[in-house]
């Protein structure tokens, strides 16, 4: 009763921010992303009948406390679907930083859901899996295709219909991504959870950012379908800008920008100025990836190392769906 499952982060470009039930982890609007090869996490779940207790270790350090609860939480889930209470030693490691705005609570929860439905026997359709991922970070619902993912809110009140698929495209093969880390990676100090929760509750853009979603949704498809790389770009990045818009008039502001992150969003719009392929995205943190082309993504990385704060840069294509054994 043991398996590891490795799952790549994905990048949302039209953003997931906002819930329409909290408890089953149901978006408010639907999202579209790309998965990174560049951010991979391996997960090993072993289900043991002498542990008194799920036991997580996480990039190689016991977890915190509530790290191990929302885990149990999730594993719960998994036992009363293989009718077992047998715990769990769980073995987890992102190779990127950790909770900082890089969605590694994507690809943790996604390896998390393949790793542990295998090591308890369980089998569950490619949609079932997307729900159960889902439940533990929507995102991760996302994380297990590969290339281009959409995922639908859903309109069922048990969640059943909130699921993502992979979306084919004449861009994933020459699509890239530069990701441009600020400030070391270091966790950030409003979670996203509780972020998108405050947002909803006292920020007055957050009904008109849910409206917007949908046309954004629809355009993104489009640019994708068509292998418009300019039209799905300037979208991602009028897509992320408000979705931190509706974020930063929340009271008190979430804001998650530091000032090397407008210097990078400075350096993307210069760039493009010049003919490069270069679109900037953000989630909830500081760092800035840049939407680009295979044969742009060399120019875009050294532009973007030269950015004061950055501590790293990275160019990912499009990653692999989950894998377990």
């Amino acid at each position: 009763m043991k398996a590891t499952a490795r799952a790549c982060a994905n990048i949302a470009l039209v953003k997931y921010w906002g819930k329409r039930d909290a408890r089953l982890n149901l978006p408010a609007a639907g999202s579209l992303s790309l998965t990174l090869d560049a951010l991979v996490t391996e997960t090993t779940v072993a289900f043991e009948a002498g542990l008194a207790a799920d036991e997580l270790e996480l990039d190689g350090v016991r977890a915190k406390a509530a790290d191990a609860v929302r885990t149990s939480e999730f594993l719960d889930l998994v036992r009363a679907l293989a009718g077992t209470t047998m715990r769990a030693r769980v073995t987890s490691a992102n190779h990127f930083p950790t909770a900082s705005g890089l969605a590694s609570s994507a690809s943790g929860y996604a390896a998390l859901a393949l790793a542990a439905t295998t090591a308890a026997g369980v089998t569950l359709t490619t949609r079932e899996l997307s729900v159960l991922a889902r439940r533990g970070s929507g995102s991760a619902a996302r994380s297990l295709f590969g290339g281009f993912a959409r995922m639908h809110a859903g309109e069922r009140a048990d969640g059943t219909d909130a699921y993502a698929e992979p979306l084919a495209s004449p861009l994933t093969s020459r699509v890239r991504m530069v990701i441009a880390v600020v400030g070391g990676g270091v966790a950030k100090a409003f979670g996203s959870r509780d972020a998108m929760e405050h947002c909803a509750e006292t920020s007055p853009l957050y009904a008109a950012w849910v409206a917007l979603v949908p046309a954004d949704l629809a355009a993104a498809r489009a640019a994708l379908v068509a292998g418009d790389l300019a039209a799905l770009g300037e979208l991602a990045e009028a897509n992320a800008l408000a979705m931190h818009a509706t974020a930063m008039a929340s009271r008190p502001a979430v804001i998650y920008w530091q000032p090397t992150t407008l210097a990078l969003l400075a350096a993307v719009r210069g760039l493009r100025s010049t003919g490069v392929a270069a679109w900037a995205t953000m989630d909830a943190g500081p760092h800035v990836k840049v939407l680009t082309t295979d044969t742009d993504a060399p120019v875009v990385a050294l532009a973007l190392r030269s950015v004061a704060g950055v501590t790293a840069v990275t160019t990912a294509a499009a990653g692999p769906a989950g894998t377990v054994s």
